[in-house]
């Protein structure tokens, strides 16, 4: 059997996930049950900060995911946009949503809150042991978290947790104080709670393809969600169109290449059990015609870790073109499929060679060493199941660590496409950079960070030219 690979690496942090051991009383030894603060047989209350698809969807999962673990109910609710937050609560709670979704969900208008302050008055109607959900865009996860820790309540928060240095900065800080409080923390990187994966990993790491050299990822599409925009017809504030398109606008979201390719790299990551120290990276811009987001469409990322070995992601939003979302890895002794389509099912199997074969349900596929051949449980709800559980038998339970670390590396493999340099782990982690200093001040009322020109465009990525920076506001 192969030895498994523990790297010290570049930012001296333990590179495995913390155990989930129960935790004990100092006197008695005996695990400490899950009981509410305010009534033990009353449902863990959840606030939902972000009411759009990714928002609406996490109620869906968690709700769910509670039937096998503590009950939880929808509570309150918070958005800048009148018309999300409305559209959310009739998915969840209307006359067309499934019955235990709708039952679960108890939020009049008096706990619907809008504009930037609501997700402080959605906080405050919580208790200790009950949850905020933040899946609005990660420029404001900071914002969001400090309120959560300051009120003592759980969080489960949305990839990308940062979409630069000094945020993460700012994050890894405050959840130093989260974890003071053990607060149980769940982060939306669902591929890492997906069973089939799990195993996969523990053979890699047992040496089942050796060690290994090289991984692919690929995320390869037509234009996803708003990560084209055109320009703003001046029917809403600039600030209002900018948070309605986020993945167009790096200061929101990192752009398209942090929000959707993130969990690519995070997936290979895990596999290698290691973070890559530098990245360097090219990408380009095609077809414009009227779209004014500060995307390129083309991504091709070569990450390098501590020990040599390389991890390629590849991505690209254009249509008409080779779709694949998928990711590999090859070792010295043989390679492996991470995953084949999409997030789930992920189909994972392993090769005696280098040759793999794309096709997961073919027969008599050659070199095949291991496949799993059981249903995959659904990782968007396992991801909230683990987070339950935690908080009913009081386990440790906070991803934001790792979180942040695949965050900081994804935007270190989109700045080295942006700038045309090589940019290291470190030097993305203590980048000086801030794309929204303010977003803890903004209103209904307030300029985003970046204005449009006289054109109505925004300022793009200038590889070779913007070197210490992805754009210039």
């Amino acid at each position: 059997m192969g030895k498994k690979h523990v790297s010290s690496g570049p930012d001296n942090f333990n590179r495995r996930d913390v155990n989930k051991i129960a935790v004990t009383s100092a006197l008695s030894g005996i695990s400490i049950p899950y009981v509410h603060a305010a009534d033990g047989n009353d449902p863990t209350r959840l606030a939902l900060i972000g009411c759009g698809g990714r928002g609406t969807g996490a109620v869906a999962n968690a709700i769910t995911a509670s039937k096998n673990s503590i009950p939880v109910k929808l509570y309150a609710m918070a958005d800048v946009d009148t018309d999300r937050l409305y559209q959310s609560h009739a998915s969840l709670a209307g006359q067309r949503a499934r019955p235990e979704i709708k039952e679960a969900c108890d939020v009049p208008k008096e706990r619907q809150y809008i504009g930037f302050n609501g997700y402080a008055k959605a906080i405050d109607t919580l208790r200790a042991g009950d949850i905020a959900i933040f899946t609005s865009p990660c420029a404001f996860r900071w914002v969001h978290y400090k309120k959560a820790i300051e009120k003592g309540v759980n969080v489960f928060m949305e990839k990308p947790l940062t979409p630069d240095g000094p945020s993460t900065r700012r994050m890894f800080a405050l959840n130093e104080e989260a974890k003071k409080k053990d607060l149980k923390v769940g982060v939306g990187l669902m591929c890492r709670h997906c069973e089939a994966r799990g195993e996969l990993f523990k053979r890699i790491q047992d040496g089942a393809i050796g060690e290994i050299n090289m991984m692919r990822a690929y995320r390869m599409q037509g234009p996803v969600a708003s990560c084209r925009t055109k320009k703003n017809p001046g029917n809403q504030s600039e600030l209002s169109f900018q948070i309605q398109n986020f993945h167009s606008f790096l200061w929101l979201s990192g752009g398209a290449f942090s929000d959707f390719f993130i969990h690519n790299i995070d997936e290979c990551c895990w596999m290698k059990n290691d973070w890559p120290v530098e990245a360097q990276a090219i990408g380009g811009r095609h077809y414009r015609g009227d779209y004014i987001d500060q995307n390129l469409d083309t991504y091709s990322v070569e990450y390098t870790f501590s020990d040599g070995s390389k991890l390629f992601m590849d991505g690209r939003n254009i249509t008409g073109c080779k779709q694949e979302f998928a990711s590999y890895a090859h070792g010295s002794k043989g390679s492996a499929v991470i995953s084949s389509a999409s997030h789930t099912p992920a189909h994972p199997r392993i090769y005696k060679g280098q040759k793999i074969e794309k096709i997961w349900r073919r027969p008599n596929q050659p070199g095949l060493v291991w496949k799993w051949n059981k249903p995959e449980p659904n990782p968007y709800e396992l991801e909230w199941k683990h987070l339950l559980d935690a908080i009913r038998d009081n386990t440790p339970h906070n991803e934001v660590e790792r979180g942040l670390k695949s965050s900081l590396v994804t935007s270190m493999g989109r700045m080295a496409a942006h700038t045309g340099q090589v940019i290291s782990y470190d030097q993305m982690l203590n980048l000086k950079h801030e794309f929204g200093p303010t977003n803890d001040r903004l209103t209904l009322k307030s300029n985003p960070p970046i204005l449009p020109d006289a054109d109505g465009k925004y300022p793009i990525p200038q590889p070779g030219i913007l070197r210490d920076r992805e754009y210039q506001a």
